[in-house]
């Protein structure tokens, strides 16, 4: 399928907290499990005048359906390091049982870690 074409390796992020021995914790943030994924910056005029104003610029994030990114996971694009919190859920975009194509659909923002 078309889509494919213009699949890009990315890796999942997983946080972990420790003790640091006073009280507080410590937070990390360690690699995860790799995957293919269309990456594609939403271009509409009400993003464009958004991301002007200051708000952080919105993707659409295209998978096979053998990946399953949830609500709030935290992946990065390998090609450039670019992270990406996920701000939809997967199941919400499922094709029906009829189409002629399987692929997940989630909305995405730019992300730094705290």
């Amino acid at each position: 399928m078309l889509w494919e074409n213009f699949l890009t390796d990315c890796i999942t992020q997983i946080k972990s907290t420790v003790s640091d021995g006073q009280g507080g914790v410590t937070t990390s943030w360690e690699d995860g499990t790799t995957f293919t994924a269309a990456i594609v910056k939403d271009t509409s005029t009400a993003d464009r005048i958004a991301e002007k104003q200051g708000v952080t610029a919105s993707y659409t994030v295209t998978t096979p359906v053998t990946t399953l990114l949830k609500f709030h996971d935290i992946f990065k694009r390998k090609s450039d390091n670019k992270l990406f919190i996920v701000t939809s859920d997967y199941i919400d975009t499922k094709p029906p049982n009829c189409a002629s194509f399987e692929f997940w659909q989630v909305s995405a923002k730019e992300w730094t870690k705290p």
